[in-house]
């Protein structure tokens, strides 16, 4: 695409509000100027080029989104600095639901994620809710002229082509932009505010007890294992056959201390365990969580709850300083290790100091060795000490490699074991592979997860789907279990992208992330197992706010109807022209007393039901049982539905809630609730 440089130049959204390349009108002006007008239509085509479309029932051309603000986010699953835009980018969607569409471009790093289905389990994993297209072939990345992940692009609702910003960290700058073209689009009568919905890869999915396992700790004086159930939000304890002992954690995100069943955290992954308390790696709370077994409380340790930024208070007060995606806790004596993936750096806490802070790393993404404080990691995702306690062995996932770090400044610096470093600068991640041999001639796939014994070093090769093994004394690699594709299989053993090992007596434990286990292999025969955890279930999801349903509905006159016979509600729904009933979406209805007498049975309220519908008449109907009392209530009935258009794959979500005044009486007849969708007349 050719076009002024102030345009595509990634530095476009980083000045425009200083002024350049952008339109003022007079501050007495009512009619808004147009904000960029140096902006440059593209090409309806330019989202051609994926292999695949998720969240999604088929491809999206920019044409089918006219009307809408675009936001273009170009990422790749592997990557520590891409999740940290996910925040930002569901804070702008709710903020802005009306308004924008973000789009996915996942332009693959490593080789493994450009597999369809890895894509699918990343979005799943980290609750991806808008559409996402794999960029295999990095077409679309190449068309916009990007450089680097993340990246954050723009386009108008003119399909206009606004400019790019590249980093994390930019929720606050995109506001104010989209602010801006909203205040210009709407007032020029080319936004589109009208609702729009996608078939979510997160509905298709089956629940199961554990939701992608992070990492795993057994405690041998206790016989106990500690799960990370980091999909739940929660973290699990057992025995080592399985039988359920605490769940710690309701399993909704936050960042709640308290009891078991209070405690909230968002997504945890590490575990290290000291005098009865187990400490958590709550990574994206950017939180270290303390859980006391003998009283079931949940405290917080150290951070402020909001992410740090890489240089910034690299030393401080436990709860004064932020953290930054902390993945990893390993115990040394009297002092804890934390593997910091978003600074590229490994810190540390002295028990009873009050104090945390850096302890490796110059918060350089890279695979260097050198001095303690010279030194580059790359997304540092795994701990692990040798029995001596002098060497920290890291899982350096971004940079593929295995690194030795010294626990104390003065018995040395940092030393790669197996993987590659010391490249030109930037080459070392991307020297991955699945290649066997001594040192620096070995090569693995993102490796997520270490665990120790003697002078055997196992990893988690998690994109390669295998469990290696590093002799120590020799720095020898050789593959131990996995067959090198992903799969669930058990004879032989088969992975999917393992987060986590662990080791108790003569069994290995393997966190096995994507297929949504727990693996204990017998280290002397080889010979696997899953563990059963019968009797687990997924959390209870959280119900919809229902004050604001009730601020938001629609008042209906009062209605009055009799008592016996079951109460029938019809709802017209509103199918625009050229558009049709989504059929892969269920009409679903939601019915609650927001006050009065109870005159509905209690397991009818707040559950989420399926309408029968006429397709032809476009009317939905469901029946409540019997009322079975007089009495007055005010009910709020909810009802969702999704049409699709007839020349796309676009679909539009239709959401409406009414509050009703009822009124049952032995002496009235009618029986029936009529009900319209906002936009029918009829």
């Amino acid at each position: 695409m050719q076009s002024p440089s102030c345009v595509l130049t990634a530095a476009l959204i980083a000045t425009v509000l200083t002024g350049r390349c952008l339109a003022q009108a007079p501050e007495d002006d009512p009619v808004p100027a147009d904000p960029f007008p140096a902006a440059v239509q593209v090409p309806d085509g330019i989202l051609d080029g994926g292999s695949a479309w998720f969240n999604t029932t088929g491809p999206i051309s920019l044409r089918e989104l006219r009307g809408k603000i675009v936001v273009l986010d170009f990422w790749t699953y592997c990557c520590i600095n891409c999740l940290h835009v996910l925040p930002d980018l569901r804070y702008l969607e709710e903020k802005y639901a009306d308004q924008i569409v973000v789009i996915g471009v996942h332009s693959a790093k490593f080789d493994n994620e450009k597999v369809n289905q890895n894509i699918r389990d990343a979005i799943q994993r980290y609750e991806i809710r808008h559409p996402v297209v794999n960029d295999d072939r990095m077409l679309i990345w190449q068309k916009f002229g990007t450089r680097a992940w993340p990246t954050l692009a723009l386009v108008d609702p003119e399909g206009r082509y606004i400019g790019s910003q590249s980093g994390e960290g930019h929720r606050e700058l995109f506001d104010q932009l989209i602010e801006r073209l909203i205040k210009y689009h709407r007032h020029k009568g080319t936004l589109d505010e009208t609702p729009l919905h996608f078939e979510l890869e997160e509905n298709r999915r089956p629940p199961t007890p554990l939701r992608y396992p992070g990492k795993i700790l057994p405690d041998d004086a206790t016989g106990q294992l500690f799960i990370t159930d980091s999909g739940h939000n929660r973290i699990v304890i057992c025995d080592q056959s399985g039988n359920v002992l605490h769940v710690i954690g309701s399993g909704q995100i936050g960042q709640a201390d308290g009891s078991y069943t209070e405690a909230r955290f968002d997504h945890p992954q590490g575990l290290a365990l000291r005098d009865q308390k187990l400490y958590v790696a709550d990574t994206e709370n950017h939180l270290i969580r303390v859980v006391d077994l003998n009283s079931q409380q949940v405290a917080t340790l150290a951070g402020t709850g909001r992410q740090g930024r890489p240089g910034t208070n690299t030393r401080g007060q436990l709860l004064a300083t932020a953290l930054n995606s902390p993945w990893d806790l390993e115990i040394v004596g009297d002092r804890m290790f934390i593997a910091m993936a978003g600074p590229h750096q490994i810190w540390s806490h002295e028990f009873d100091s009050g104090l945390i802070g850096v302890h490796a790393g110059s918060a350089r993404e890279d695979v260097l060795n050198g001095p303690l404080a010279v030194a580059a990691f790359a997304q540092p995702s795994a701990l692990v000490a040798d029995s001596t306690g002098e060497s920290l062995y890291v899982a350096d996932s971004e940079g593929s490699a295995v690194r030795r770090v010294a626990t104390r400044r003065e018995a040395g610096g940092v030393q790669t074991v197996a993987g590659t470093s010391e490249l030109p600068r930037g080459q070392s991640l991307f020297a991955f592979g699945d290649v066997d041999g001594i040192g620096a001639a070995a090569r693995f796939q993102h490796p997520l997860g270490l665990a120790i014994d003697g002078t055997t070093l196992f990893v988690a090769d998690s994109y390669n789907h295998k469990i290696k093994r590093i002799d120590l004394t020799s720095s020898k690699v050789s593959g131990w279990q996995g067959t090198g594709q992903p799969g669930n299989g058990i004879q032989p053993l088969q992975l999917n992208e393992p987060g986590g090992l662990a080791i108790s007596a003569d069994t290995l434990w393997i966190a096995d992330t994507n297929n949504h286990r727990i693996v204990a292999v017998d280290r002397q025969s080889g010979t696997a197992r899953v563990l059963s955890l019968a009797g687990l279930k997924p959390p209870v999801p959280v119900r919809s706010d229902v004050a604001r349903q009730i601020e938001d509905a629609v008042s209906v006159p009062p209605v009055t109807v009799g008592l016996s016979d079951p109460l029938t509600i019809s709802v017209t729904l509103n199918v625009p022209d050229n558009y049709k009933l989504n059929e892969l979406m269920p009409v679903t209805w939601e019915i609650r007393e927001v006050a009065g007498d109870s005159l509905v049975a209690p397991e009818i309220l707040d559950a989420r039901e399926i309408a029968d519908v006429d397709a032809e008449t476009a009317t939905a109907r469901f029946q409540v049982p019997p009322l079975t009392q007089s009495g007055d209530g005010v009910f709020l009935i909810q009802m969702n539905y999704g049409y699709c258009s007839d020349q796309s794959h676009l679909c539009r979500l239709a959401t409406a809630a009414w509050r009703v005044s009822l009124t049952v009486s032995e002496d009235a007849q009618e029986s029936q609730i009529r009900l319209s969708f906002p936009g029918r007349t009829d």
